[in-house]
């Protein structure tokens, strides 16, 4: 098992922000890989109450050891006051793709 990898879960409100994220995550070398998927129904409870939410959900690949990096780029960049920035380790994956993950970030 190799947690060497993680994958990032960060919501967004619009598909431009979402873009204007991965793009800085991309070219900071903070990720290999942005998936954006682009509208996902969030609901969650915020300041004592229940809120009902369309979302722009960024799934990234990257570096365990970057993730402190990631997270201060995302809240420098992000319009929520509490960004969700959720990583699980990779246990496991094509050994080329993560030779290239490795590749693509500092």
């Amino acid at each position: 098992m190799d947690s060497k990898f993680i994958v990032v879960f960060i919501t967004i409100d619009t598909p431009a922000n979402a873009q204007k994220l991965a793009d800085k995550l991309l070219a900071a070398k903070k990720a290999a890989c942005v998936n954006i998927i682009p509208k996902v129904s969030s609901q969650y409870r915020w300041q004592g109450k229940i809120e009902k939410t369309d979302e722009v959900m960024l799934i990234v690949k990257t570096r365990a050891a970057l993730l402190d990096e990631l997270i201060t780029l995302v809240k420098q960049n992000h319009p929520y006051a509490v960004p969700e920035i959720i990583a699980v380790p990779i246990a496991g994956g094509n050994p080329d793709y993560l030779a290239w993950l490795e590749k693509e970030t500092k």
